[in-house]
């Protein structure tokens, strides 16, 4: 749901007539208690299927140069994490992050029996699940409002304590319609594309207006709760959209502004735990070294101008960013230039308390599983890292099956 701060009361009120009103009075009769650490996940949804071979190269793999012959990049350019893989040379900001011990990447992620839909497959990373209803079958382009499953962050932060300011769950940007990762009948969630998208003229309170709740009408009660607390959201909102970014530095790009209002948020002391933004264009079928090295430069600049405003302003070590895109690209170069869907990538972390690295095994250019590389780590394993050792949900609930944690945080 997109939300101006009109629409953000209307929903509030009108929330009340849904289904899913026992699941809301069920929250919000949970106490808003403070979270435990205060932690915070910030998911930055890389849309297109990035081409992890070129992101992550495995420059010493014999491979590389017989497979990229057109998009092979300069050995000397790469920035290098050991002698066999480096980083794409456009992700400099990357590689600083490496050796400032703030960044992770997990390598040959993905999941078995791959889907090359992007539809399918972001469904799978939203939901968790690989059996994941939708009513899109035959289409490619990914629309969550298709996806009827709950998303595997709407399921965690219904374990999760209530904020406890009451300001939403889960916070989107830039995205529209939201995420189908957030979508919860029991979680309050708001998308905004501006940090002013839910500030309103005027003083007008409209809980004033709305008839007095009679003793033991929980509903009518709970709609009142639910427009106070969206009043009050707005107005911190509005706050925060006056309020100065102290000396922040960001690249003048579209991810940037996204990471800024973000830190906004956060510095303002807001009690969401997960922020949720799309860096688009990685489907790069043809051309794809000009895309590609803008596409890198972009998310580089823009992670570390976030992990450095946050270290700036002391809340470093609350924060992790996980980056993904819903497949990797086929091992081979097309003739257009291009690479061509694939399977398994790389996915990202980085913030104060991630354990720097690589994580896994590189996967190997000349050992392909059908021209394409060989899946090593299924994706839940991050999911289920970040779940019990970050946001401190229990995985197993979350996702319905154990998974192996990965080595991704520092005692």
């Amino acid at each position: 749901m997109h939300h101006s701060r009109r629409e953000f009361l209307r929903a509030s009120a009108l929330v009340a007539l849904a289904p899913a009103i026992p699941g809301f009075l069920g929250q919000f009769a949970r106490a808003a208690v403070p979270d435990r650490d205060g932690r915070v996940l910030v998911v930055i949804q890389l849309s297109g299927g990035n081409d992890g071979i070129n992101t992550v190269v495995p420059y010493g793999d014999e491979g590389y140069p017989r497979l990229r012959q057109k998009l092979r990049l300069p050995t000397a350019e790469i920035k290098k994490v050991n002698d066999r893989v480096g980083l794409h040379p456009e992700l400099g900001d990357f590689a600083k992050l490496i050796e400032d011990g703030r960044l992770a990447i997990v390598q040959g992620v993905g999941y078995p029996n791959p889907n090359r839909s992007h539809f399918k497959s972001m469904a799978y990373w939203h939901t968790a699940r690989l059996d994941s209803k939708d009513d899109n079958p035959n289409g490619d382009q990914f629309a969550p409002e298709l996806v009827r499953d709950p998303g595997w962050l709407g399921r965690a932060l219904e374990q999760a304590p209530v904020p406890s300011d009451r300001t939403p769950a889960s916070v989107s940007v830039g995205l529209r319609p939201q995420p189908a990762a957030l979508r919860s009948p029991r979680t309050v969630s708001a998308a905004l594309a501006r940090i002013d998208d839910l500030a309103l003229a005027g003083d007008a309170n409209p809980v004033a207006a709305f008839p007095k709740a009679a003793s033991g009408d929980d509903v009518r009660a709970f709609v009142q709760r639910s427009l106070l607390d969206a009043y009050a959201t707005a107005d911190r909102l509005r706050d925060v959209a006056h309020a100065k970014d102290s000396g922040a530095r960001y690249p003048a790009t579209g991810l940037a502004g996204d990471l800024r209002l973000v830190a906004r948020l956060l510095k303002a002391g807001f009690g969401t735990r997960v922020y949720y933004v799309e860096h688009d264009g990685y489907d790069t079928h043809a051309t794809q070294l000009v895309t590609h090295e803008r596409l890198l430069g972009e998310l580089g600049g823009a992670v570390r101008a976030f992990l450095d405003d946050l270290k700036g302003a002391g809340l470093a070590e609350r924060v992790v960013v996980l980056c993904f895109s819903e497949f990797g690209r086929r091992a081979a170069e097309n003739g257009s230039f291009g690479t061509d869907h694939g399977t398994a990538g790389p996915v990202f972390l980085a913030g104060g308390r991630v354990k720097a690295g690589l994580v896994g095994m590189t996967p190997s250019l000349t050992d392909l599983d059908g021209g394409d590389l060989k899946m090593s780590i299924d994706f839940r394993r991050v999911y289920a890292t970040l779940l019990d050792e970050w946001l401190g949900v229990p995985a197993k609930i979350v996702l319905g099956s154990d998974y192996e944690r990965l080595p991704l945080f520092r005692a």
